[in-house]
């Protein structure tokens, strides 16, 4: 398993020239290397491999104008266009999207192998550059002396941070004592996550309670005149505050995930299409200001570490029009109806809760078979009405009282 430490770090000047220097060569690689690959498809119908890519940064470094990319080192531009070749992978796989073009104003980052750098006695050595590293290391669980990294990362964040990531290949932990206990999630705007328990996870909102400061650092940074110092001191406030939404949005889902791992053997979760979702404009911020995405990423890795079973249930499975003592399916439900009344059995549901009830029933008829994704079909429910396949099943017409 591989295992990720991201620090603090502090360059010397020095250190932080040579950084700079090869966050633009790596830059230029990739935005080159992605331009004659376009063309190539485009124009003559050829495909580029990573083969013809690394060729043609070895004639890049001979000729005049791309000469200065033998001045840092190899290991970062060779890293890029690996990462493209995955990107293209990925895209064709339908996977990602096509990948963009880099920009020197986003995050900026140097992958080292092994043999661009140097480990000793928690001293890091990168190449091309004089004297160690400094940065700052905050797990106590491992010791810096004893790390083994096969990969370090420097990156620099638009706000200036500098940051140093170590990626190590650890055995596979000891996973955690089974509780006994299976809970089913519905993730929401309102509430953030609704249990099949009936506990509610209440939504922070953290962009939109940073969104008035964040405005008039957008707006101060509007007027400042493109190029000039106090627009460069501008755009870092901006980018502070976007720094301080995206750790605390970090921080909420860390705990929360955490949580969930820890008190269930079992999890069962929604796929949400969050794309799609995103594309109502009344609601598109608070949904990307949730992170379900991230939140659903955190929960695969760290159920796969304790030894928990992660379900994903089809975003098709209605999940909130079924009623989850009975089973008897709605005909439709609007969004702002957040409590029903059973046509059938009369219960009365809350819809979320009755949605997170739902779920887990779903995650329990595929847990016992493969875990993973699964459909949410063919549910086994106590009482008359039982229902038929997710996929096949056709919604009732709701008899109403006269």
């Amino acid at each position: 398993m591989r295992t990720a430490y991201k620090c603090r770090a502090y360059p010397t000047p020095e250190q932080a020239a040579v950084f700079r220097r090869t966050f633009g060569c790596v830059r230029l690689v990739w935005n080159r290397a992605l331009a004659e690959r376009h063309a190539a498809y485009h124009q003559r119908g050829e495909r580029t491999s990573y083969r013809q890519t690394d060729a043609a940064l070895t004639a890049w470094k001979k000729t005049t104008e791309l000469a200065f990319l033998s001045e840092v080192s190899s290991v970062p531009l060779q890293q890029s266009l690996r990462h493209q070749h995955t990107a293209f992978a990925n895209f064709f796989a339908g996977r990602a999207r096509y990948p963009r073009y880099k920009s020197r104003n986003g995050r900026q980052s140097a992958h080292y192998t092994r043999s661009a750098f140097r480990m000793r006695n928690g001293a890091l050595h990168v190449a091309k550059t004089t004297g160690p590293l400094a940065f700052v290391w905050s797990f106590d669980d491992s010791d810096i002396a004893t790390l083994a990294p096969t990969m370090v990362v420097i990156s620099r964040e638009p706000d200036g941070r500098w940051y140093v990531t170590f990626a190590v290949d650890t055995d596979n932990p000891e996973p955690r004592e089974p509780t006994g206990y299976e809970i089913g999630v519905d993730l929401g705007v309102t509430d953030f996550a609704v249990t099949s328990d009936g506990q509610r996870i209440a939504n922070p909102r953290h962009l939109e309670r940073k969104a008035r400061n964040l405005a008039r650092y957008q707006r101060r940074m509007a007027r400042c005149q493109r190029g000039s110092a106090n627009r460069a001191k501008a755009k870092a406030k901006v980018a502070r505050a976007h720094r301080k939404v995206r750790n605390a949005r970090a921080d909420f889902l860390h705990r929360t995930s955490t949580h969930l791992v820890r008190a269930a053997d079992t999890i069962v979760i929604e796929d949400l299409a969050v794309t799609n979702m995103v594309r109502n404009r009344s609601l598109a911020k608070a949904i990307s200001d949730c992170g379900w995405a991230e939140f659903r990423r955190q929960l695969e890795y760290k159920a796969a570490r304790a030894g928990r079973t992660l379900v994903v249930i089809g975003r098709w499975y209605p999940s909130s029009k079924t009623c989850s003592a009975c089973g008897h399916l709605l005909a439709a439900l609007s969004l702002s109806t957040r409590h029903w009344t059973c046509p059938t059995c009369r219960t009365r549901h809350d819809r979320d809760v009755n949605a997170a009830k739902n779920i887990l029933a779903a995650g329990r008829a595929v847990a016992r078979h493969t875990p993973g994704d699964a459909c949410g079909a063919d549910v086994r429910r106590q009482g008359s009405s039982l229902p038929q396949s997710a996929v096949k099943q056709e919604p009732r017409a709701v008899r109403r009282p006269a």
